[in-house]
């Protein structure tokens, strides 16, 4: 068997160059994803559930900077529910403060992360996913079309016109055949490879990572339903209408308290300083008088 002839046959070339560029392809999309999930996840796993409250800005800017995770942060981030903290006043009229939905965190989603971070958008959307899915099927269906194509040709060959050519003609058929054969050994053995190694290379260099980094996502943000989350908004805003009816009903009082303090204090003080004015211009005035009176008694 001339191995040099059979690897240099056009229809074996072109199934071991689709080969090779699909695996070349599938390489570098899927190490292209594993790095920028390395960054992710190294990213995330800095916070904690207890930073969301103080921390949130520095994720949300790191997150639509970076482009890789960009586009499903901006949709997901539309989820999220802001909870606020309200200020009350008690009886002894002092204020305190109340978190809003206070049973939970004060950062919610209202939709499973999971739907936002999965494998899908963390992984093949990065990447032409339907091109490395065809591989297979175009390394397969090279087989019959290159087989058929040399048989036909081969058969196209066969001269008729002597014994001896026709002899010789059988002979180069056969070997045709030969090579017709393998082009679909090779293209069912390439697509078969290509399959196993897809998937080893998938799991060893991306599978995991993207579970990582969706349990990640899970545990940092609670999932809250918008039912769940309407309730506890309703409650609180019981509570603050409650609250804002105690205080229009003691407003009056307190009007009339900080108005009687206000004079108290300002306007009381200001009148005793005028009538003490008003009484030492008078005095100057009496004095004035007096005087007058004394210089014209002299003549």
């Amino acid at each position: 068997m001339n191995l040099a002839h059979i690897f240099t046959d056009p229809p074996i070339l072109i199934v071991l160059s689709t080969f090779l560029y699909a695996t070349c392809y599938t390489i570098k999309s899927y190490k292209s994803v594993s790095k920028n999930l390395v960054i992710f996840n190294d990213f995330i796993s800095k916070y904690k559930k207890n930073d969301l409250n103080f921390r949130f800005n520095e994720i949300d800017e790191w997150m639509c900077n970076n482009p890789y995770v960009a586009p499903m942060w901006l949709e997901f981030k539309n989820t999220l529910v802001f909870s606020e903290s309200v200020a009350l006043k008690n009886e002894n009229n002092q204020l305190t403060y109340q978190e809003l939905s206070s049973n939970i965190q004060n950062i919610q989603t209202t939709v499973d992360p999971l739907y936002f971070f999965n494998e899908e958008t963390l992984a093949s959307k990065k990447y032409n996913a339907k091109l490395i899915g065809t591989f297979p099927t175009i390394l397969t269906g090279f087989g019959p079309l290159f087989t058929f194509l040399n048989i036909a040709i081969a058969f196209g060959k066969i001269d008729f016109s002597t014994q001896e050519r026709t002899v010789a003609s059988v002979a180069n058929l056969m070997s045709s055949m030969q090579v017709a054969a393998l082009v679909s050994v090779i293209a069912v053995g390439a697509s078969l490879t290509f399959m196993i190694m897809e998937n080893i290379l998938f799991s060893r260099m991306c599978r995991g990572k993207i579970a990582h980094a969706e349990d990640m996502m899970a545990k940092l943000f609670d999932n809250i339903s918008s039912e769940k989350f309407l309730l506890e908004l309703l409650k609180e805003t019981k509570i603050q209408n409650n609250s804002i009816s105690n205080l229009l009903s003691i407003l009056p009082a307190n009007f009339k308290m900080a108005l009687n303090s206000g004079i108290a204090s300002n306007l009381v003080p200001y009148l005793e300083n005028l009538i003490f004015g008003i009484n030492q211009m008078n005095k100057q005035l009496k004095e004035s008088t007096k005087k007058t009176d004394d210089v014209d008694d002299l003549f």
